[in-house]
């Protein structure tokens, strides 16, 4: 009897330190989440913002944000797309931003903010464009990103004839791969796995190194790693889409190397999927280039 009672005070000592030491790692794990990726955050006009840690952003104060995102016009404008518009935020000679506005008012546009936030909030890689912050009203939302000097590689290629500038087959190769590695990380080494279910050449903006950096999350999906689908409605970009996904509904990271293989094609040729020419005569550039 004294040995019984012996074990069972030994085990429930076990069990109480167990439990114990998991409430401490996990206090201590949110303490570091929170040291690491959280600045600041505090209501402001009715809203919230929230400021990750990075070497931009320390210097920077959430009313200094706001008070500039207050004066941004349409002179500011660098891109807009279905879901929002881009603005450039200057700060002061050495810092800028790309702000993302997502004005709020149907599911689909609030859930097009929350996809982004999910996709975004913890993935560092030197091909995906960095998260820095975002901010939260009653009647739109805003994603603060790094911006990307020289805009997108749909600039590059298919830019007005004044903006157009020539792209060497060094950089051309340069992009390819930088864009496949940053592809390839959202596939295989996130937990849980993001399909992009945009790839494009808009979507893929170049830093000051032109080196290729993956953007605009606001259609991305996240799939276990037992899965091999995600079923959802079909959206993306005409020309881009792989032909399997409207028939099926089903999102997959090989739609996404479908539509990088489309990107690969534009770099090759120099051609938009959706060329003029291949319109009128009911082609794609996929099917022009196998011809």
């Amino acid at each position: 009897m004294g040995n019984s009672m012996v074990l069972a005070f030994y085990i429930t000592v076990g069990c109480v330190a167990f439990v114990i030491s998991k409430i401490i790692i996990s206090v201590l794990l949110y303490r570091r989440w929170k040291r690491k990726h959280m600045v600041y955050e505090d209501g402001y006009s009715g809203g919230k913002i929230v400021m990750f840690r990075s070497p931009m952003m320390q210097s920077l104060t959430s009313d200094a944000f706001l008070k500039r995102t207050l004066k941004l016009t349409n002179k500011d404008i660098i891109g807009s797309g279905g879901y929002g518009t881009v603005y450039r935020l200057t700060i002061n000679e050495s810092t800028a931003f790309a702000v993302k506005r997502l004005n709020r008012g149907t599911a689909e546009r609030d859930r097009g903010f929350e996809r982004e936030l999910e996709a975004m909030g913890d993935i560092k890689h030197r091909n995906i464009v960095t998260l820095h912050g975002y901010y939260t009203a009653s009647h739109y939302n805003l994603l603060i990103y790094e911006l990307m000097p020289n805009g997108s590689l749909d600039s590059f290629l298919h830019g007005r004839s004044m903006d157009k500038k020539l792209l060497d087959w060094p950089s051309r190769y340069k992009i390819a791969v930088g864009a496949a590695r940053g592809l390839s990380y959202l596939h295989h080494d996130c937990i849980p796995h993001i399909i992009h279910r945009d790839i494009k050449s808009s979507n893929i903006l170049l830093d000051q190194n032109m080196e290729a950096q993956v953007s605009d999350f606001g259609l991305a999906t996240l799939m276990e790693p037992d899965k091999t689908h995600v079923s959802t409605f079909v959206a993306g970009t005409f020309g881009y889409l792989a032909p399997e996904y409207f028939d099926t509904g089903r999102a997959t990271a090989k739609g996404d190397v479908y539509s990088f293989g489309v990107v690969l094609l534009e770099l090759l040729t120099g051609k938009k999927p959706t060329d003029e020419a291949f319109l009128e005569e009911g082609t794609r550039l996929v099917s022009w280039v196998g011809e």
